[in-house]
């Protein structure tokens, strides 16, 4: 991990502490409808409570257009986490995150109790990384802890800003346990290194390929983005997803691989459709498309030519999936890379977003060394940018 405190480091038994947690959830009717982000800041919640800590936590949940708007309210977080913790989870549903009312609450807290406060986009000062919101954060603070992997690409004033009005700031048990898998892979691989970067868009991973043509030893392109790479190489691609402008960075991409020793994987033959639709599947016989037909998911050859690329690598990095998981039809592709990943014997590890969603549909998710909560944040890593939440944090000694 970075040379940054972690909660291990500090004292916090009687303390106040403000824990930034990542609590942008799915929530339809009132109800939470995936509780992997709740579930994975126990950890560090759990630790605080058992060492009688004052804990105030803090999220944003998607983006409301005004303060106070229901839609985008905690309160249904409030209730599973109440109900995950055993205890009552303090919670007061307010446009004003932070008044007088939740002041006095926090001040009349006992060692060990919880207080979640009202959705931080609330108050537009929270994406401005305003220093006067980061102040009145800074009110609930002995001890600043970031467990919000999910924002920590981001400079916000729950997240950035507090540090400045707070003596510690230290890293929680999931931001943790994201740095350890995601720098150490990339820092310190077991090899064969294989990353496997899907999704739609080449733009979308530039910074990604670039870093990672670095460390790895063979790269799979998959997915929509593999659609410009084959046009730049002399493939028809029918009416599959193509950025025009990205096609001399795919052949400099292909040049440098080669240059650098690292094998790069495109898919040879794929499942088609004429519309962007759960149609049923017609393959190809090889890289060349229909003019009239759109990939939609990779077919049996590419399945077998990525097992192959697979077969002996030791730590896996996969962001992106293989074809159009969300359609039964075109998730096979996605799912026979998940299927591989969860037999292989190596450091599997899932850059969060999409690949996550795929791996916890398929209930392959304990099948894989670590999937990250944070596919922004993971992304950023994998370009081997520095991360604002992170960098923010108190230094070891």
């Amino acid at each position: 991990m970075l040379n940054k405190k972690t909660l291990r480091d500090v004292v916090v038994a009687g303390k106040n502490v403000f824990v930034r947690v990542d609590f942008n959830v799915p929530i339809e009717h009132g109800t939470v409808t995936d509780v992997t982000r709740i579930d994975g800041a126990l950890p560090t919640i759990e630790y605080l409570v058992e060492a009688g800590a004052k804990t105030v936590l803090a999220s944003h949940l998607g983006r409301p257009k005004q303060a106070g708007d229901p839609e985008y309210s905690l309160a249904p977080v409030a209730k599973v986490l109440s109900e995950k913790l055993d205890m009552e989870v303090l919670f007061f549903p307010k446009e004003d995150i932070i008044d007088d009312e939740v002041m006095a609450a926090f001040e009349d807290m006992k060692p060990g109790q919880v207080m979640l406060l009202e959705n931080t986009r609330y108050d537009e000062g929270e994406e401005k990384n305003d220093p006067e919101l980061a102040r009145k954060f800074a009110r609930f603070a002995d001890v600043f802890v970031d467990d919000a992997f999910g924002t920590a690409h981001r400079a916000h004033a729950s997240n950035v800003g507090i540090t400045e009005f707070v003596d510690q700031s230290v890293a929680g048990f999931l931001v943790e346990k994201e740095l350890d898998f995601l720098d150490g892979a990339l820092e310190q691989p077991k090899r064969p290194f294989v990353a496997i970067l899907g999704g739609a868009k080449v733009s979308d991973k530039i910074k990604v390929i670039n870093s990672l043509l670095d460390k790895v030893d063979k790269i799979i392109i998959s997915g929509g983005m593999a659609y410009t790479f084959l046009k730049a190489i002399g493939y028809e691609i029918g009416t599959s997803l193509l950025e025009a402008d990205q096609l001399d960075y795919a052949r400099n991409m292909i040049d440098q691989a080669k240059e650098k020793g690292v094998e790069l994987i495109l898919p040879i033959d794929f499942a088609v459709s004429k519309e962007f639709a759960n149609t049923e599947a017609v393959m190809t016989n090889d890289e060349n498309i229909p003019e009239d037909m759109m990939g939609m998911d990779i077919g049996p050859k590419s399945i077998e030519l990525f097992n192959q690329a697979l077969a002996d690598a030791r730590t896996v990095v996969w962001n992106g999936p293989v074809g159009v998981f969300e359609m039964p039809n075109y998730a096979v592709g996605t799912r026979a890379v998940a299927d591989t990943l969860a037999k292989l014997d190596a450091t599997t590890i899932i850059g969060g977003g999409d690949s996550a969603a795929a791996i916890t549909q398929f209930g392959l998710a304990e099948n894989m060394s670590h999937i990250s909560t944070g596919g922004g944040a993971s992304l950023k890593l994998l370009e081997g940018a520095k991360l604002p939440g992170i960098e923010a944090l108190t230094d070891k000694e």
